[in-house]
């Protein structure tokens, strides 16, 4: 007969978590960052303050090659934060478990086992969670912060300031009378006159959006006869805004649940607006947790199992009281090799 150890340990869970097919749509951030993996905590990558070519220098036949300085580069060096969390059955679920597992009525056992394996799964998609908010800050403000747990994390990205921009008075885009295809245009023009490199894409909500779905200046110059009575749908301004501007938009309206209240909270935020070129922005960076480390090889009561590149699902025996402890861990950060090729814009609110 089975034991509590035999169905409740991590390689169940995470069989469990990779088949739930609602887990394997990845967030837009995670689609901008692709995941990868590295030993240890510490962090580096090249940040290059531009994408424009220098010519080659001339040079006389039978002369040595001059060497060129690597200019304009800068290397980010830092310490990946660690995540973690467990959870325990409870006495009144364990007791469940072990009265069904001694029983005829076995067919009540799984519907009890998948609770416990529900509420780990919990857990591994709240360490999605904290990756694609550290991805929507840099993003949104071109650093990321987080305070929970008495621990507070501060890493600044060192964003140029010049591809900034706060909108005020009737600048901004919850005026209806703005003009958000000029600034657009100029922060087009701002990153590719430094960088060499135009965005073509950019992300904002729902609220902002709106804004532009209600902008006179847009709707008269999709239809100058009535613009103030065109219907103005998605598609539309997609198009419009494909035709302008060259670029593609992508309204992110996901949310989380805070980890105190439990109120629902935008991963990117509202009155944003940020402009991306193609292809990826770099790289969300997995290390290796103490639990895959020191607790992988099976030598001991605890079981390890990897999902998503680097989240460790830990299952640990207890003997007295009978018991299994689920941790789940990760260590991550995004690299952001591309920042100098955004543009991030507050285009309303205080």
């Amino acid at each position: 007969m089975p034991t509590i150890f035999d169905l409740i340990n991590a390689r169940n869970i995470a069989t469990y978590y990779e088949e739930n097919g609602s887990n394997r749509i990845p967030y837009l951030g995670e689609t901008l960052f692709p995941a990868r993996k590295q030993l240890g905590l510490d962090l580096s990558w090249i940040k290059g303050f531009n994408g424009l070519p220098v010519q080659l220098k001339p040079s006389a036949f039978d002369a040595k090659a001059t060497l060129r300085d690597r200019v304009q580069l800068n290397k980010i060096d830092t310490e990946m934060p660690f995540f973690r969390e467990a959870m325990r059955i409870g006495e009144k679920e364990r007791q469940e478990i072990l009265r069904l597992m001694d029983s005829t009525n076995s067919q009540y056992l799984m519907p009890v086992i998948n609770r416990i394996y529900d509420d780990a799964a919990n857990l591994v998609n709240g360490a999605r969670v904290v990756t694609e908010r550290m991805i929507m800050q840099l993003l949104s403000t071109g650093r990321i912060s987080i305070v929970a747990n008495r621990i507070n994390y501060d890493y600044d990205y060192q964003f140029p300031e010049a591809h900034m921009e706060t909108l005020t008075g009737t600048d901004q885009w919850s005026d209806p009378n703005s003009n958000p295809i000029d600034d657009i245009r100029t922060w087009q023009d701002k990153v590719e006159d430094d960088t060499g490199v135009r965005p073509t894409r950019a992300i904002c909500t729902r609220k902002t959006w709106n804004y532009l779905l209600a902008n006179n200046r847009i709707r008269l110059d999709m239809n100058p006869a009535g613009g103030q009575n065109i219907i103005l749908t998605d598609s539309m301004l997609q198009q419009y805004l494909a035709a302008k501007l060259g670029i593609s938009v992508a309204v992110y309206n996901k949310k989380f649940a805070l980890e105190v209240g439990g109120a629902a909270q935008l991963f990117y935020p509202d009155d944003h607006f940020t402009l991306i070129p193609d292809g990826n922005l770099g790289n969300l960076y997995y290390g290796t947790t103490p639990e895959e480390a020191d607790l992988m090889s099976g030598a001991t009561s605890a079981e390890v199992q990897i999902v998503n590149t680097g989240v460790a699902i830990t299952t640990i025996k207890e003997p007295h009281p009978v018991n299994v402890e689920t941790i789940v861990s990760q260590i991550c950060l995004p690299s952001f090799e591309t920042i100098d090729t955004i543009f991030i814009a507050k285009v309303a609110g205080n």
